[in-house]
């Protein structure tokens, strides 16, 4: 191949390659109902179109002991030996709001993927899936109901 091909197509690819690559900040925001008990436990964590885990974006809860009560993300995300880098604080109070931002490739957005949030307090019945929202554009802005601990969730896209 000539060096002037060779040039142009590594240029082409070098402008390409960062676009397939994009990413944007998604900004969680889950209000926690006022349950009238201990700090909740939650999971927050990214599943593909057939259910299954991809990663976790935060766990609020510091005690590991008690993250089998979050137990869809605990099954789920069991193999993934990544799970709690950097995405670990302490536990929601109730009333109380959560906000986690996490970068996700554009890619991700609109194919069907699902943020799921498990939730448990002490001496309280755990909420597996306690919310299910669609990584959509038609999500974005809109609040969704939790089940037991959350009042409500809502993303933003940047």
């Amino acid at each position: 191949m000539p060096k002037p091909l060779l040039t142009i197509l590594a240029t082409a690819c070098a402008l390409a390659l960062p676009a397939l690559a994009h990413s944007r900040p998604l900004t969680l925001t889950a209000q926690l109902k006022a349950y009238g008990g201990d700090g909740a436990y939650l999971a927050a964590y990214l599943t593909d179109a057939k259910g299954a885990y991809v990663r976790t974006l935060w766990v609020a809860g510091g005690k590991a002991k008690y993250y089998k009560h979050l137990s869809d993300w605990y099954r789920l995300s069991a193999a993934d030996a990544k799970r709690l880098d950097g995405v670990t604080g302490a536990s929601v109070g109730a009333g109380r709001t959560l906000t986690v931002t996490a970068d996700l490739a554009d890619a991700l957005i609109d194919a069907g993927y699902e943020i799921r949030i498990d939730a448990a307090a002490e001496d309280m019945r755990d909420s597996p899936s306690e919310v299910r929202v669609p990584l959509a554009t038609a999500s974005v802005g809109k609040p969704q109901a939790g089940k037991q601990y959350l009042h409500s969730v809502t993303l933003q896209l940047k």
